[in-house]
């Protein structure tokens, strides 16, 4: 399933991400890892140079990727060293010739994989740096030095970090808190709606401070998380510390399937303001609940939407599909193409506007990427919203997930996504129609911006087809409104405004032509 990289956000996730961990499990594979096994380490090898070789992006030889893979070792251990010098492969260790190789045919995938597994088997012989190496160690290296070979938004990601990838996308059995830990315990920092926690009656700001009758006391964030993790339907029993309550209170929770909550509502007044946070495979469905939760409490006073896509790394490319079908109604979404046949994609608008076709505002900064791109180009393209920040963050490539033999995953670039109106998003990112960067200080000057006809930023050069390979360009495309990833307030500001001011808001809406809906499209793509 195509996915986005989020831009390397989790790639170095530390305390800080755990410290907002969804306390759940990915699966429930519970295999102890196995030792190096030489002929396991040939198929890892074979199929992911075999997946490269197939689907990457762009064409790369697979000598090219093994052999700078194989060099990769030398992170475990620099004596080792990995060369090859046109007809053999020779490895040495501090200088002295260890072993030599006949160099295999520049892409058969099979053999170089072979070879790779070869050369770990031979090096750990001599290093016992190697040697004493877990095998997920010794792949990583490999796969460290193959990467080298491809773009930034490729990686590999192990047993454990596939195990967590697969929880924010899928799901995981869990309870349905986000929690950090501090001196007296497990805090609860929220409890998700309709979830076992919720049920159970555990509340934010509830300390855990015993699971199963065992003390948190001198446990590490992932300890906590790993013993709140479990099958689903089975039982936790947690002593939990509340502030008006004298004494521990003791509760069982069932555990269950969740899937991480990425949309959240609240009422502004007369607007209903919906934040999306990334997109996962339940996004779509909680954004339908939150609009019709909306609905249901504004009623009739009910004036516009903010969508709120600021800081959102991305997620699910047919997520982000779907996202943008709940607004649009004609026209072409998205599309994605790529060397491999199967990346040559189109998305059609097909759903009714659950919104009536009232007011949006998209709220974009430079933290906002892939899908949330998507989103935001959608509703700008088919004159179904007006965007306003700053530009987004540029990530227009799509990844595929690749299971490999070892439970890890390979997350390959495979294509790159356009905008309705045909410009492709890589890089450059999306201009919003107001910018709330550059000269402006306050929403006032802003409004005196949309009076003037300084603003919206002109849809031509919104729509610019520019090389974005060329650094030069792309930076003075940005420039137009610089990216900005802290969330200032004067966002919202403008928001509110625009909406309380039908006038000003079809200044901005209508100074853009309908592009999405004069463009027919093949049948869509699966997205899968």
């Amino acid at each position: 399933m195509p996915v986005f990289d989020m831009h390397g956000l989790l790639r170095r996730a530390g305390p800080l991400c755990l410290a907002f961990l969804m306390v759940a499990c990915a699966s429930q594979d519970s295999s102890a890892p196995l030792g190096y096994d030489e002929a396991r380490a040939e198929r890892l090898f074979t199929a992911s140079y075999q997946d490269v070789s197939d689907i990457y992006i762009e064409e790369v030889s697979v000598s090219d990727l093994a052999i700078a893979g194989m060099g990769s070792l030398a992170s475990i251990d620099p004596a080792i060293d990995v060369e090859a010098d046109g007809t053999r492969l020779r490895v040495s260790v501090d200088g002295r010739p260890m072993a030599s190789y006949p160099l295999p045919a520049s892409n058969d995938a099979q053999a170089w994989g072979a070879l790779t597994a070869a050369v770990i088997s031979a090096s750990r012989y001599h290093s016992s740096d190697l040697e004493n190496a877990d095998p997920e160690r010794l792949y990583e290296a490999v796969f460290d030095g193959l990467l080298t070979q491809l773009d930034s938004f490729s990686r590999y990601a192990g047993r454990d970090a596939a195990r967590e990838n697969r929880a924010s996308r899928d799901g995981f059995g869990g309870i349905g808190v986000r929690i950090r830990l501090i001196e007296e315990g497990v805090l609860v920092l929220s409890v998700m709606e309709d979830t076992p926690a919720e049920t159970a009656g555990i509340l934010e700001d509830d300390v855990i401070v015993a699971i199963d009758g065992s003390s948190v006391e001198g446990l590490d964030q992932l300890d906590v998380v790993n013993r709140l993790r479990g099958r689903t339907g089975s039982e936790v029993m947690l002593s939990i510390e509340r502030a008006s309550e004298m004494a521990p209170l003791t509760l069982a929770v069932m555990r269950s399937h969740i899937v991480p909550q990425t949309v959240s509502y609240h009422r502004d007044g007369n607007l209903a303001y919906i934040r999306l946070s990334g997109f996962n495979k339940s996004t779509v469905d909680g954004l339908r609940q939150k609009i019709r939760q909306a609905q249901n409490e504004i009623g009739g006073d009910l004036r516009g939407y903010i969508l709120d896509l600021r800081g959102n790394p991305g997620g699910l490319l047919e997520q982000a599909y779907w996202v943008s079908d709940v607004f649009v109604t004609r026209g072409r979404i998205v599309s994605t193409h790529g060397r491999h046949n199967d990346s040559h994609q189109y998305f059609p608008a097909k759903s009714d506007d659950l919104t009536d076709n009232a007011p949006i505002v998209v709220l974009i900064d430079g933290g906002s990427a892939s899908a949330a791109e998507i989103v935001a180009a959608a509703l700008q393209d088919s004159g179904r919203a007006v965007l306003v920040g700053s530009g987004s963050y540029g990530k227009g490539t799509v990844q595929t997930v690749l299971n490999l033999p070892n439970n890890g995953e390979f997350i390959l670039t495979w294509a790159r996504f356009h905008a309705p109106s045909g410009y492709a998003l890589h890089r450059r990112g999306v201009l919003p129609d107001i910018c709330t960067t550059g000269d402006v200080a306050t929403s006032a000057d802003v409004m005196n911006m949309i009076q003037t006809g300084v603003l919206p930023i002109a849809a031509d050069l919104r729509r610019l087809d520019i090389d974005t390979n060329d650094d030069a360009a792309v930076e003075a495309l940005r420039t137009h409104c610089p990216a900005r990833e802290d969330e200032a307030e004067i966002d919202m500001q403008v928001a509110r405004q625009l909406l309380a001011e039908p006038g000003l808001y079809a200044r901005a809406l209508h100074a853009q032509p309908d592009t999405a809906a004069t463009q027919l499209a093949p049948a869509a793509g699966s997205g899968s």
